[in-house]
């Protein structure tokens, strides 16, 4: 929902410029498939497969019945299974058509991912036990009340996070562990990580894992920690709720606004302020529209271009200029004020 796409403009932003930068970059879709949600979604499909109502905790709305529907085509003796294979198959049918979904969204939103991570690949491929493991090498690892503790007090978390539950189950932040670790075996020396403000307690908590398995968090994790995004249409807002069925989402609001305005309206504010989106104003085609500014600038950016080759003024190759000349700390403080803009 379209209150999700504030993380895709915001993530994608930083991922090109950095790719502008030089640096080598992998932009990563970390897909949530495995856990309790998982299994709410999974029993909400089946129940709307059969006409039931939706259980408790369950996602309600017209998308479920849709999905519900799909299900049903593409696997017609869904129905007759018994309860608990007919709701694995809800889970696996679901789960990819929501996945199909998604990507085909983002893409048209401009967004591309390099990888699609599973989660439930950590659990399959013992990723989450390696990691436990990893950690009691490294002595943070206690057992207390039947569970698996991990010790993240000792590196400015406010409490010891549980890894295995007392029934054997893992945490969702055991699967936190196991993908850190993931992504750090594979080279990845620094991974950001876009958050929204709901989680805003994971950034202790992820630094405190990498400082368990050895690491230092200043140097290779980061966390952005964004605020929730409002639409307002006709000076009232727009409700949103993806558990109630009542969803706006990435689609909505490019048909209304169009790609490059939505991008710019979810990723033109600071992060850490919650964002209110007018969609009447970002429709509107008059100099009250944000995004106008933005074509004009380029414009103008594109109109000195020309007029620069029309004197003849070449771009300098940077590999051919002798930045030893600029000896003086203020010919720096000018370039990176020139570098704002």
């Amino acid at each position: 929902h379209v209150g999700g796409a504030r993380w895709a403009a915001v993530g994608d932003s930083p991922a090109r410029l950095l790719s502008a930068s030089g640096a080598e970059v992998t932009r990563e879709y970390y897909f949530n498939d495995a856990g309790t949600q998982i299994d709410r979604f999974a029993e909400s499909l089946y129940a709307a497969a059969r006409g039931e109502p939706t259980p408790p905790d369950g996602y309600a709305g017209g998308y479920v019945s849709e999905i519900a529907a799909a299900v049903v085509r593409a696997d017609p003796a869904v129905l007759d299974l018994p309860a608990d294979k007919a709701v694995e198959v809800c889970r696996r049918e679901g789960v990819e058509l929501m996945f199909t979904e998604i990507t085909r969204s983002l893409a048209d939103f401009g967004v591309r991912f390099d990888v699609y991570f599973s989660e439930r690949t950590l659990h399959e491929r013992g990723e989450l036990e390696l990691a436990v493991e990893r950690l009691r090498e490294q002595g943070h690892v206690y057992a207390a009340d039947g569970a698996v503790w991990l010790r993240t007090t000792e590196f400015g978390d406010d409490k010891d996070r549980p890894l295995v539950r007392s029934d054997g189950r893992p945490t969702y932040f055991n699967a936190d562990a196991a993908y850190y670790l993931d992504k750090r075996e594979r080279g990845f020396d620094r991974c950001l990580y876009v958050l929204g403000a709901d989680h805003h307690g994971y950034l202790a908590r992820l630094r405190a894992v990498a400082a368990c398995f050895g690491d230092d968090p200043d140097q290779t994790i980061e966390v952005l920690i964004g605020q929730l995004v409002s639409l307002v249409r006709a000076g009232q807002p727009v409700r949103m709720s993806k558990r109630a069925g009542t969803v706006v989402t990435l689609e909505d609001l490019v048909e209304a606004v169009g790609v490059d305005a939505a991008r710019y309206a979810l990723a033109r504010a600071s992060v850490d302020s919650t964002l209110d989106i007018d969609l009447d104003l970002w429709s509107r085609r008059t100099a009250d529209n944000p995004v106008f500014y933005v074509q004009y600038a380029h414009a103008r950016l594109a109109s000195l271009g020309r007029n620069a080759a029309e004197f003849g003024l070449a771009a300098l190759d940077p590999a051919a200029v002798d930045y030893g000349l600029l000896g003086d700390d203020r010919e720096r403080d000018l370039l990176r004020a020139l570098g704002e803009y």
